[in-house]
């Protein structure tokens, strides 16, 4: 069935409310694994816009199935990083770099079967942003579609490589050959937050959330992780997810950020954002300082502010303050069933409604800035 989704949650004419969950439905849901070939292409690429999906391409490829992948890429521009370059390469795609400044603006996604072809055209770039909080459009054309119109991937993509451009296939062989100069570190040391990055998470606590919080310390309530449950929706919000989990048969991808918890003075230089790729499909963010602290209970919101690349703040606003009641209205989106919500607001619009002063991570001149396309 055709699809139409404007997201992050606006419009929808089915029950896939975004491109992620529309690519689900191509890649996971209505695809067995092995059959054919998988298919992205995109001017924009990093490491948590495929985030979702590395184990299913993993998967795909075991059995014996196909990926191919198209991106920009350029020595002066950020347009597409090795982080991702380098997992589509494990996953056993085979990567196609245009080297040429912001020549490939097409963006679409699909898998060929013995089914026929599945077509996602989106303006959603393969990146966190573009999968998640970006306002982007996207319409899947279904496999009866497809035909209708004689659409072909391999024909579409055929025709794409045989252009006269400078086209380069990185591999993992030859991390030195000059294709992987055209792509960009994500995790370099010198990069910058860009200015539309720089936003706060308002997140409407839980039970699940603060039973631990308010917990006694060594009563069974305290045991367990500490940790809040996030929207599903974080992939442009954190750095690069690319620690791998080792134990354990479901995959989790994590990074590592500093987080200053503001309400009672403790810096936490290794707390650990997870996205469960195989389970829930949920983000959680390890809040270990606040066991035992009795700050925060249901209901309260926790605004978390992203400060600097890797770098963040948490303040905790109690439920019936004026604080409160000022960001309660950014609440819009719902985590689930319970009642719990989340929402964004940019870092000076969250100190004017709370009278707080971010300490942000001074801009060092002629830094490259972190591309949020």
């Amino acid at each position: 069935m055709n699809q139409l989704a404007l997201h992050p949650n606006v419009y929808a004419t089915g029950q896939n409310k975004g491109l992620v969950n529309i690519l689900e439905d191509v890649w996971v849901r209505n695809h067995r694994p092995g059959d054919g070939t998988l298919f992205v292409v995109s001017g924009f690429g990093n490491y948590n816009g495929g985030v979702r999906f590395y184990e299913t391409f993993k998967e795909h490829t075991r059995r014996g199935g196909r990926i191919t992948a198209v991106f920009s890429g350029s020595t002066r521009s950020r347009l597409t990083s090795k982080q991702v370059v380098h997992e589509m390469l494990g996953c056993g795609a085979d990567v196609h770099i245009i080297n040429r400044k912001r020549l490939l603006h097409a963006k679409c996604y699909g898998a060929l079967t013995d089914e026929g072809n599945s077509l996602v055209v989106t303006s959603g770039n393969f990146t966190g942003p573009g999968m998640s909080q970006n306002v982007e459009l996207s319409v899947l054309l279904d496999r009866e579609t497809t035909a209708s119109m004689q659409f072909s991937w391999d024909g579409m993509v055929t025709a794409l490589l045989r252009q006269n451009w400078d086209y380069h296939r990185p591999s993992l062989g030859d991390l030195a050959a000059p294709a992987w100069r055209l792509l960009y570190d994500e995790q370099a040391a010198e990069l910058v937050l860009d200015d539309s990055a720089e936003v706060t998470m308002l997140l409407r606590l839980s039970h699940a959330d603060t039973a631990r919080i308010n917990a006694a310390p060594g009563t069974n309530a305290g045991k367990g992780s500490q940790y809040f449950w996030l929207s599903k929706d974080c992939f442009d919000f954190f750095p690069p997810l690319t620690i791998r989990n080792e134990r354990g048969h479901k995959a989790t991808y994590s990074c590592l950020v500093t987080m200053k918890y503001m309400d009672i003075g403790v810096e936490d230089p290794n707390c650990r954002v997870t996205f469960e790729a195989e389970n829930n499909l949920d983000f959680r963010l390890g809040t270990g300082p606040l066991r035992y602290r009795g700050i925060a209970a249901a209901g309260d919101i926790a605004a978390i502010t992203r400060t600097g690349e890797a770098t963040y703040e948490l303040r905790i606003f109690r439920e019936g303050t004026r604080q409160f009641e000022r960001l309660r209205e950014y609440t819009i989106n719902l985590i689930g069933h319970q009642g719990k919500s989340y929402g964004f607001v940019n870092n000076s619009d969250f100190e004017g409604l709370t009278g707080v002063h971010l300490q942000r991570i001074a801009s060092r001149r002629g830094a490259p800035r972190i591309p949020t396309v």
